[in-house]
């Protein structure tokens, strides 16, 4: 299994043909592993609110997919427009305030 189709320069993920940007591919493998972890269960945190129908829940829940994703590097400034020291600095936040 190869993963998805990718734009010819690395920047995005094409998934019926919707472009989404790609993970910063400097991550470190465990960084990049624990930071999809936090991912996952903020999402299954999201559908678990809303079956209950927990605003409160639901909110907070987004709230940490958020922060996955911009620790990522799929939200925000795109990584490739930041150095990498601001690139490490965004993934060491991001898993700093979702380890709490």
């Amino acid at each position: 299994m190869s993963g998805p189709e990718r734009t010819p320069d690395g920047r995005y993920l094409v998934v019926r043909g919707r472009r989404w940007r790609a993970t910063d591919p400097s991550i470190p493998d465990d960084v990049r592993s624990a930071l999809q972890q936090h991912l996952g269960q903020a999402r299954a945190e999201v559908g678990a609110g809303k079956r209950t129908g927990d605003d409160d829940r639901v909110a907070a829940a987004r709230t940490r997919v958020s922060a996955a994703k911009h620790g990522l590097g799929e939200r925000g400034t795109p990584w490739w427009d930041l150095d990498e020291a601001a690139r490490r600095e965004r993934w060491e936040t991001a898993l700093r305030d979702l380890d709490d």
